[in-house]
């Protein structure tokens, strides 16, 4: 009984100085022996939400700056009105549902979405977009062709006349395919 009561307290000895042992060398670790994490900032404020996740490996974080983009208020509201005259009384009632949507800036968008229920644009949608980029095309041209008639005026101009020449040009091409795209939204009732 001796013996065996001996060899517990000598094995049990042994156990604690080996944790002791271990517990100390991990106290006594220099930071460049322990794990590196990023330290990791993200800004964050009212709309915004992020999620990090960090391990040994790496890190992986998934941040919206904006989150929600778009805020949404549903509002039904319900009327009932009663005429009442000689002969009695007539009750109606009418109600109403109406969804807004919002930015976060608090700009209510008032057509709604011009996207379908699959997130496509509609047919017009698009001939809007086609019509407003040849009227573009076809407003720059005419801009290039009519400024194109001040260039023996400003090319005479001593030193710079080659470079008033380009900004003529330029900035007629500007000014016809703004004037253009706008005529042909108007045109096309876009």
């Amino acid at each position: 009984m001796k013996l065996f009561r001996w060899t517990a307290i000598s094995i049990g000895s042994v156990i604690a100085v080996a944790h002791i042992g271990v517990l100390g060398h991990l106290i006594k670790l220099t930071e460049q022996q322990k794990p590196q994490y990023p330290s990791i900032n993200i800004p964050s404020g009212e709309y915004t939400s992020y999620e990090v996740n960090v391990n040994q490996e790496g890190y992986n974080i998934r941040y919206n700056a904006n989150d929600p983009k778009v805020l949404v208020s549903e509002r039904t509201r319900n009327t009932n009105s009663e005429k009442n005259g000689i002969f009695g009384g007539r009750t109606s009632t009418s109600s109403e549902w109406r969804r807004d949507e919002y930015t976060a800036e608090g700009a209510r968008n008032i057509q709604g979405t011009n996207r379908d229920e699959e997130g496509k644009l509609s047919a017009r949608d698009i001939e809007c977009i086609q019509a407003e980029g040849g009227g573009r095309s076809s407003g720059a041209i005419v801009g290039t062709s009519i400024a194109s008639a001040g260039i023996p005026l400003v090319s005479g101009i001593p030193y710079v006349g080659w470079l008033a020449t380009g900004w003529l040009i330029m900035l007629g091409s500007d000014i016809g395919s703004e004037t253009g795209a706008v005529v042909s939204n108007v045109y096309n009732d876009c």
